[in-house]
C-alpha cells in the first residue's frame, strides 16, 4: 500500500492569530459540480429545506448521497426545527419556486445559532474533539493546536500519513511528546452535544488515548 506523507515545516505562530473575518457562506468547489455549503436546515410540509448562510435561496433537500440527513436532522431538531448543516451537493435552480440540493456528503449537523459567523472555519483543515475528559484539536497549515482539560495548550508542527479508506493520523514528536490523531471516515454522535459528524477521531498523547468526533474545516472537504 502506498503511503503519502506531508510534512509541516513552517514556524507556529499562534493558531488563528490576526485573522481576517471570512464569509462561511461562501462556497468552495469540489468534484463533479458539487459544492461544499453550510446553512441552515429546516422541516416545511414534510419535506427538509436548506438555505446557505447569509444567502436568500432556499433549496429542498434530495438525499442522493444515502446520508440519512432526514432522520439525523430529526434527532436534533430544536423546538424551532432548526439546524445548522456542513455538506456537499449541487445546487439545481427552479425559477418557480424553492431550487433543489442533491446532497452527495454531510459533514455535520448540529444546534447553532452561531456556526455561519465562524470566522475561523475556512482557516481550519480539521476539527476533532471529546469528553471525559474534555479535549479538543484544530488542525490548521500552521499545525495542530491541542487544548485538554487540566493540562497546558500544545501548539505543535505535524507529519500526515494517509492510511487508505478515507482514514489518516497526524503525528508528532515536539515538547519532547510523542502525539498521534487517528481519524477515520465513520458517521460520529457528539456525546454532549448530539452533533452529527462525519468522522471518528482518537487522540493519543504518551500512550494516553482520547475518543471523540471530527470534521473537516473550510480548507479540506474530500
Amino acid at each position: 500500500m502506498r503511503v503519502a506523507r506531508s510534512l509541516v515545516v513552517v514556524a507556529l505562530l499562534p493558531l488563528f492569530a490576526a485573522c481576517q473575518l471570512l464569509d462561511v457562506g461562501q462556497q468552495s468547489a469540489s468534484p463533479a459540480g458539487q459544492t461544499r455549503m453550510q446553512g441552515q436546515l429546516t422541516a416545511a410540509d414534510g419535506k427538509l429545506v436548506f438555505q446557505p448562510c447569509n444567502q436568500p435561496g432556499r433549496y429542498v433537500v434530495n438525499d442522493t448521497g444515502g446520508t440519512s440527513v432526514l432522520q439525523q436532522a430529526a434527532d436534533l431538531a430544536d423546538k424551532q426545527g432548526k439546524l445548522f448543516a456542513d455538506l456537499r451537493g449541487r445546487i439545481v435552480a427552479d425559477s418557480g419556486g424553492d431550487g433543489r440540493l442533491d446532497l452527495q456528503q454531510l459533514y455535520r449537523v448540529e444546534r447553532s445559532n452561531t456556526a455561519c459567523e465562524d470566522p475561523n472555519f475556512k482557516l481550519l483543515i480539521l476539527r476533532a474533539a471529546g469528553h471525559n475528559p474534555e479535549w479538543s484539536v484544530k488542525v490548521s497549515g500552521k499545525g495542530m493546536a491541542i487544548e485538554r482539560a487540566g493540562q497546558p495548550s500544545l501548539a505543535v508542527p505535524y507529519v500526515e500519513e494517509q492510511l487508505g479508506d478515507g482514514r489518516f493520523n497526524l503525528t508528532s514528536e515536539a515538547n519532547n511528546q510523542h502525539i498521534e490523531l487517528w481519524v477515520a471516515p465513520q458517521r460520529c454522535v457528539d456525546s454532549s452535544t448530539g452533533s452529527i459528524q462525519h468522522m471518528s477521531a482518537e487522540l493519543r498523547i504518551n500512550g494516553q488515548v482520547q475518543r471523540g468526533c471530527g470534521y473537516f474545516g473550510g480548507s479540506r472537504d474530500d
